[in-house]
């Protein structure tokens, strides 16, 4: 079992940049695909981006080309880059681990009901 804690959420300008980190304890952060998804209030948890476990990183197209998914092994911690963020962004942002499996080793699986282990959730506004 692997517990995950999220952190570095908080309020930011539009445009402006925040860096969310995952840490993990129980087990190798590297073993498991690797999820961002976030929660708006009045709406459904949506995924954001994934690192499979080969490492190939996918993201949502809201977020592509903004935000960047990254895992320091050593530090057993996942990594959501977020810059240009727009007020759409805000949300509560959720990490979350997914058991290997064989459909996950080469893309992280996008839906929320495949992942195994859930952070307790940061929250991001994003004001104007």
């Amino acid at each position: 079992q692997v517990q995950l804690v999220e952190s570095g959420g908080g309020l930011v300008q539009d445009g402006g940049s925040l860096r969310l980190s995952c840490a993990a304890s129980g087990r190798t952060v590297s073993n498991y695909a690797m999820g961002w998804f976030r929660q708006a209030p009045g709406k459904e948890r949506e995924f954001v981006a994934g690192m499979s476990r080969s490492g190939r990183t996918t993201y949502s197209d809201s977020v592509k080309g903004r935000f960047t998914i990254s895992r320091d092994n050593a530090k057993n911690t996942v990594y959501l880059q977020m810059n240009s963020l727009k007020l759409e962004d805000t949300a509560v942002y959720y990490c979350a681990a997914d058991q290997p499996s064989t459909n996950n080793y080469f893309t992280a699986n996008s839906r929320p009901y495949e992942y195994d282990y859930w952070g307790q959730g940061t929250q991001v506004t994003v004001s104007s």
